[in-house]
C-alpha cells in the first residue's frame, strides 16, 4: 500500500550530492534507464549511478549532444534516441531496450520542459503535459514487462515544487478550452508527474514495483531555456548583478534526491510518496511556501482519473 507521506530518518539532506548518496554502493549488474540524462541534473544522475557500477541507458532527444556530454563519464553508458513528444520514437526506444535487456531495475523519468510558450505535438497535445507526463506514461507502459520481470524495480518521476502552482484539469489537460498560461501549464504537468507515481505505485506494488516522485530543488540548468534573465530576476532566482540565489542547489545536489529514491535501502517496501531533500516531504505549510507537498497530488481519486485520461490520450492500455 502507499506509504505515509511523513519524513523518515535520512542521513542526507538539502546539500547532499548524488555521489554522496551512493557512496559505497555497488550497483554492478543493475540496469537503469534515465530520460534526458545528458543535461543538468540528468547528467549528474547518470554520472553517480554509472560510477557506482550500474549499466545506464540514456534516452536522448539529441543523441549527438548526449554523446559529447557523457563521453568522459566513466562507466557502462548507452545512448538511444528518444523523443517524448513522438509516440513512434517512444515505442522504438522501448523496443531497442527490450531487444538488449531482459529486465530493468530502475526507471528514472527525468526529462522535462518548463514554462515554454504554447507548443503542441503532432497530436495537438500541449507540449509540457505531453513531454513531461504523457511521454513518460507511454514509456513506462512499454517498459513495464522489463520492470516487473525480476521484482523489486523502482520508478522515479521527476516532479517539482511547481506542482503548487496549479492543480490538474483532467477535462482540459491540453489547454483547448482555456487561455494558455505557461506557468499554470507547468504546474499541471508537474502535478501529473506526482499523481502518476502515486497511481503507478498502487498498481505496481503487487508486482514488486514501487514508484516515487521527486522535487529536486531550485537549480540553474538548461531547463530554464524558455525564460529571460529578466523573468528569472523578477522571481528572485538571480540578483540584479546576475548572481544566482544562494538557496539554489548545484546540479550535483539537485540530482541527489532522484538517486536517493532510486537506490536507498531506507525506502525498501515503501512507495507512492513525494520526496525532496533526500527525504519524504512533509506537507506544505505557510512557513514553507516553496517546499513540502500539496494535498492535490496525494489524491488517489485524481490519480486514477489522470491514469484513465492518459490511457485515452495515448491509446495505451496500461493496466499492470
Amino acid at each position: 500500500m502507499t506509504s505515509t507521506q511523513t519524513p523518515i530518518d535520512s542521513p542526507f539532506g538539502y546539500r547532499s550530492t548524488a555521489r554522496e548518496v551512493v557512496e559505497g554502493f555497488d550497483l554492478s549488474g543493475k540496469t537503469i534507464v534515465v530520460t534526458g540524462g545528458y543535461s543538468g541534473i540528468g547528467t549528474e544522475t547518470v554520472r553517480a549511478l554509472a560510477e557506482a557500477g550500474a549499466r545506464v541507458i540514456v534516452g536522448a532527444r539529441r543523441p549527438q549532444q548526449a554523446l559529447e556530454v557523457l563521453q568522459d563519464v566513466p562507466g557502462d553508458i548507452a545512448i538511444i534516441p528518444l523523443d517524448l513528444l513522438d509516440p513512434a520514437s517512444i515505442d522504438a526506444f522501448a523496443q531497442s531496450v527490450s531487444d538488449q535487456h531482459q529486465s530493468i531495475d530502475i526507471l528514472i523519468n527525468n526529462a522535462a520542459i518548463m514554462a515554454s510558450p504554447l507548443m503542441r505535438d503532432a497530436r495537438g497535445y500541449e507540449a509540457q503535459f505531453a513531454a513531461n507526463h504523457l511521454g513518460h506514461f507511454q514509456l513506462t507502459a512499454r517498459l513495464w514487462p522489463l520492470l516487473k520481470a525480476d521484482g523489486g524495480a523502482r520508478v522515479v518521476a521527476l516532479s517539482s515544487t511547481g506542482h503548487r502552482l496549479n492543480g490538474l484539469d483532467v477535462n482540459d489537460p491540453n489547454w483547448e478550452r482555456r487561455e494558455y498560461q505557461k506557468w499554470p501549464a507547468y504546474g499541471q504537468a508537474k502535478s501529473a508527474n506526482a499523481l502518476f507515481a502515486l497511481q503507478l505505485d498502487m498498481l505496481g506494488e503487487p508486482h514488486g514495483v514501487r514508484a516515487f516522485s521527486v522535487h529536486p530543488g531550485g537549480i540553474v540548468t538548461p531547463l530554464q531555456r524558455h525564460l529571460t534573465m529578466e523573468e528569472q530576476k523578477a522571481m528572485g532566482w538571480f540578483d540584479e548583478e546576475g548572481n544566482v540565489n544562494e538557496a539554489f542547489k548545484s546540479t550535483e545536489e539537485g540530482a541527489s534526491t532522484t538517486v536517493w529514491c532510486a537506490t536507498s535501502p531506507l525506502l525498501d517496501g515503501m512507495g507512492g510518496v513525494y520526496c525532496e531533500d533526500c527525504n519524504i516531504a512533509a506537507p506544505a505549510s505557510e512557513d514553507r511556501p516553496f517546499g513540502g507537498v500539496h494535498p492535490h497530488v496525494l489524491d488517489q481519486g485524481l490519480a486514477e482519473a489522470l491514469w484513465a485520461k492518459s490511457e485515452e490520450l495515448t491509446g495505451v492500455d496500461f493496466r499492470p
